[in-house]
């Protein structure tokens, strides 16, 4: 088996080093010990964007808003189910993952960096639900561990009660907030209900139906 080549490191704020990692085709973004994702393991996160997009397809232009860019699986499968005249936000806190984007992942990403619908900004997805006026059709949110999340502290921001208030706020009648999570969390799934939310939980295996690891993702709509 070919050994992992050390690619480039990137600092997220709060001090901590992600490291790009390659060994042939595969690529790995890790965190110390922890492998935060990988790119033979995409069901999931194209599950997110599936979940959600067929929910508001039928919109006549739909605006998305995607938090954490990846390895750009969730970004490529929101562009297929959503027609032309959609608008793709994509918030990525990490400079350095836009410009692994744009050079030795570039394979994985293929035109979608390029789609017109897609807007890129380098900037904290908290932010962006939150700035006056923000509406969206819907918002995706593949940031940290989900959450409970073990990159950054702040990252919990995202869900607890404010910011769970925060997307609400921001999604149109019918929106979707749809989270992808590492594991289960029933306190979470209580979060969403109480702020408002109609919550379908979804358990999504990492490589299809037939791989062994389990993610999990929930779709929260925002009432009329």
């Amino acid at each position: 088996m070919l050994p992992w080549e050390k690619l480039d490191t990137a600092k997220i704020p709060g001090g901590a080093e992600l490291r790009l990692m390659r060994r042939g085709s595969e690529f790995a973004i890790k965190l110390g010990a922890n492998e935060l994702m990988n790119s033979r393991l995409t069901a999931t996160e194209q599950a997110l964007a599936t979940l959600a997009c067929d929910r508001i397809k039928a919109r006549p232009a739909p605006t998305i808003l995607i938090g954490g860019l990846g390895m750009g699986f969730t970004l490529r499968a929101a562009l297929t189910v959503l027609g032309p005249k959609a608008k793709i936000d994509v918030a990525e806190l990490v400079p350095a993952v836009v410009a692994w984007a744009r050079g030795p992942m570039a394979p994985l990403f293929g035109d979608s960096l390029t789609d017109p619908r897609v807007r890129i900004h380098e900037t904290d997805v908290v932010d962006m639900i939150r700035a006056p006026g923000a509406r969206y059709d819907a918002i995706l949110l593949d940031v940290d561990n989900g959450p409970n999340g073990i990159v950054r502290k702040a990252n919990d921001r995202l869900y607890d009660v404010n910011g769970l208030a925060a997307a609400h706020r921001a999604l149109t009648p019918g929106g979707v907030l749809a989270v992808w999570s590492s594991a289960d969390d029933a306190r979470f799934t209580g979060r969403l209900r109480k702020g408002g939310f109609e919550v379908s939980e979804n358990a999504v295996r990492a490589k299809g139906p037939q791989g062994r690891a389990q993610h999990f993702i929930w779709v929260a709509v925002r009432g009329a």
